[in-house]
């Protein structure tokens, strides 16, 4: 009997185990699914808040995609805009009472090949730029726009979801940097995304007052911000980024340096919550709300996965500046050759002190440099047959293209005018297994565009850039050097958000 009892305890205390077991098993395993359903779940929403802008309305005759490293590894150009839109509950947040979307911020994000150096620059509402033909919403292309004002590309067709394809098309023509992707965020998604990172801290010179947000209000008003630093978030951080009046000369200039202060705090803020999904998938339900983003982001874990790729960039690593500039009136123009030598370095991938991001140890030299250029690379054409056409009114062009092009050992095989003589970039055009040969020719005429063609062979039609250079095929010069203060003396996402705020 006690034997009996005690081979009955012995398997009892044994199934007990075993159940004990199998419940912790279908416990695991049924919080794992939960996790996992969940985050679909929430992948599912978070593509569903995305909205996307089509490649139709993006240009033709784009600039060259960045070529990889050494490593492999490509650099990434990330176009950011802030959009003003009328529409839905941004009136509610200061968007006015008109209709259509606006846009008074735009930062190019130029993230380095090896993905630890970042720098963005900010380009000035009010810079007269050159925008070029835009798609509008039926689907006809506008007319070339010279000394227009850069935020105006944002309103062509002036619709409430705003025009963020010209606004690229804008950016590649005045950088000539091929733009990756492009995100525009409304007031809306940016309120919300402050205030799921727990607010931002931000500092200001003086005090500032309704009235200084609002100058039409007639009177100082009760204040908004005090001097010093604060954290705030919601609609006192989207008053931030847009107070003009009352600091400085009231400029955007001012506008652009504060609002780099606040991406700077931002980007500290969500760096130092982590860089993981665990942060990121917040931050990005906030964001996606109000995002509108192009087809290759059109999805959370795209999203994700870009953000994530930016998590070993130190923050003293990203740099901020505004495209060099001079006022023209009451308009900004762009500096030059400065502004031209920001956007060759950037798209040499070189530092604005003015460094490869990876240089190898022998090329390592502890003394500064004295600012120097490279000389453009020799083209080896042999064996490459080129037709040459004048895509220009500019007579001689396809004269001076073939002889440049025979120099470098390409055959030309005939001259012509083309059938569009308005061709505003040159343009390289290629048939079924021959683009290594075209980039050859591409190389000869800095600038020029790539396209596949559906004829055989290669055609280089020469457009109004190779005419404003003399038709020359001399690349512009790389800077090897410290670039100048206009563009080195950038702010770090690590400085103090009191310092360098205003402007005049």
């Amino acid at each position: 009997m006690s034997a009996r009892r005690a081979r009955t305890g012995h398997g009892g205390t044994r199934g007990r185990g075993h159940r004990v077991r199998r419940i912790a098993l279908w416990t695991t395993a049924g919080t794992v699914s939960l996790t996992v359903l969940a985050g679909g779940l929430l992948y599912y929403r978070l593509n569903g808040n995305l909205s996307t802008f089509g490649s139709d309305g993006l240009s033709k005759e784009r600039p060259a995609a960045a070529s990889a490293d050494a490593e492999g590894r490509t650099p990434v150009n990330l176009l950011l805009i802030g959009s003003d839109s009328r529409a839905g509950s941004n009136k509610d947040l200061g968007g006015g009472q008109d209709g259509g979307a606006r846009s008074d911020t735009a930062i190019l994000l130029h993230v380095y090949a090896d993905h630890r150096h970042a720098v963005g620059v900010s380009i000035p509402r009010d810079s007269l730029v050159e925008v070029p033909p835009c798609m509008l919403p039926n689907k006809t292309w506008t007319k070339d726009q010279p000394s227009t004002m850069f935020n105006s590309a944002f309103s062509v067709g002036d619709t409430d979801q705003g025009n963020p394809a010209c606004t690229q098309n804008t950016v590649e023509k005045l950088t000539g940097l091929r733009i990756d992707h492009t995100m525009v965020v409304n007031f809306q998604g940016f309120a919300d995304m402050t205030t799921a990172v727990g607010g931002v801290d931000v500092c200001l010179p003086k005090a500032v007052y309704e009235g200084d947000l609002n100058p039409n209000l007639g009177h100082r008003g009760k204040e908004l911000f005090k001097q010093g630093h604060q954290t705030i978030s919601g609609q006192a951080a989207l008053d931030y980024v847009r107070i003009r009046h009352g600091l400085g000369d009231g400029s955007d200039i001012g506008r652009t340096k504060r609002q780099q202060a606040f991406l700077s705090s931002l980007i500290k803020q969500v760096k130092a919550k982590g860089m993981d999904p665990t942060t990121l998938l917040p931050l990005a339900d906030a964001a996606t709300k109000a995002l509108t983003v192009d087809e290759g982001l059109g999805s959370a874990g795209k999203l994700v996965d870009f953000a994530m790729s930016l998590k070993n960039v130190d923050l003293h690593d990203i740099k901020f500046l505004t495209v060099p500039w001079r006022y023209q009136g009451e308009r900004v123009a762009l500096l030059h050759p400065d502004a031209d030598q920001l956007w060759a370095a950037l798209k040499a991938d070189r530092t604005l002190d003015g460094q490869d991001t990876a240089p190898s140890p022998a090329a390592a030299d502890p003394s500064p440099a004295a600012p120097t250029t490279t000389a453009p690379a020799k083209v080896d054409g042999a064996g490459v047959r080129v037709a040459v056409y004048n895509g220009t009114e500019t007579a001689g062009l396809t004269t001076r293209a073939a002889q440049a092009l025979e120099e470098s050992g390409f055959t030309v095989t005939g001259r012509a005018s083309a059938s569009s003589r308005t061709h505003r970039s040159t343009l390289v055009e290629y048939g079924a297994g021959e683009k290594a040969k075209a980039e050859k020719v591409a190389a000869l005429f800095p600038g020029a565009v790539l396209q596949a063609g559906g004829q055989a062979g290669i055609s280089l039609t020469l457009g109004a850039d190779y005419a404003a250079g003399g038709g020359t095929t001399a690349a512009p010069p790389v800077p090897t050097g410290p670039l100048p203060t206009s563009v080195s003396q950038a702010r770090s996402a690590d400085e103090d958000a009191c310092a360098d705020l205003t402007y005049g």
